[in-house]
């Protein structure tokens, strides 16, 4: 690959990342709009007739979707200064990113979409928040990369979002008695459905981390760092 190719290949990436940024803080800004103004809430469908607007916030920067969305949105910002960007870290970080989002848009679309009801601007931020961001993220990994970045040691760093998240739901949820998923909801379902959902999920995240990690061993990317090679040979 010449130094030119490289070059436009990098442009691209930083063009595809920019675009799933602008997505994401669209959609938020969007709901966080149809919050103060009593639209639906695009996770859950809810509208907030009942309830203060710190409540609504609260509530909504306490859904999954919106946690790894965010984390999606500042990982692809810091792809756009640096397509190449590397180190441990920031593989922790990156593949945090991976797996909240994947989690996000295969969740929704297998059990929350069903339940889940909205149009107008409503339906517009859910799109971008489970159905554009997760997916864009995904597809822009598998096509740029770059390769040879994840370790063993990646994939345990890369489950501190989902465990935190996790454990700050079921102990708030003792306060609150507020859930902001079914298959979570212990006042609905009890205290062993909602850990069981719990374990499944992370299960799901064990496998798709174990996906990245060959995907990222094997097939080759568009984006190539070869700095990056002696540093995973040690």
């Amino acid at each position: 690959m010449t130094q030119r190719e490289n070059t436009a290949l990098q442009t691209a990436a930083r063009w595809w990342y920019g675009a799933i940024a602008a997505i994401i803080l669209g959609s938020l800004i969007i709901q966080i709009a149809l919050l103060f103004t009593g639209g639906a809430d695009a996770n859950s469908g809810e509208s907030g007739d009942s309830l203060s607007i710190g409540i609504r916030l609260w509530r909504l920067f306490s859904f999954f979707t919106i946690e790894s969305n965010i984390v999606v949105m500042i990982v692809c910002l810091l792809l756009v200064a640096n397509p190449l960007r590397g180190g441990p870290w920031w593989e922790v970080a990156r593949l945090n990113a991976l797996l909240a989002i994947t989690i996000t848009g295969l969740v929704y679309a297998i059990i929350l979409a069903p339940m889940v009801h909205l149009t107008g601007w409503a339906l517009v931020a859910t799109i971008g928040f489970h159905y554009v961001s997760p997916w864009a993220m995904v597809l822009g990994w598998l096509l740029f990369g770059p390769r040879h970045r994840f370790t063993a040691r990646t994939i345990a760093g890369a489950f501190i979002l989902p465990v935190l998240w996790l454990i700050y739901i079921f102990i708030q949820g003792q306060f609150s008695l507020w859930y902001p998923y079914p298959f979570l909801d212990v006042t609905k379902i009890g205290l062993g459905s909602p850990l069981v959902n719990a374990v499944l999920v992370l299960a799901l995240a064990a496998v798709l981390a174990l996906v990245y990690l060959l995907i990222d061993a094997k097939v080759p990317s568009l984006l190539r760092d070869e700095a990056s090679e002696p540093a995973l040979a040690k």
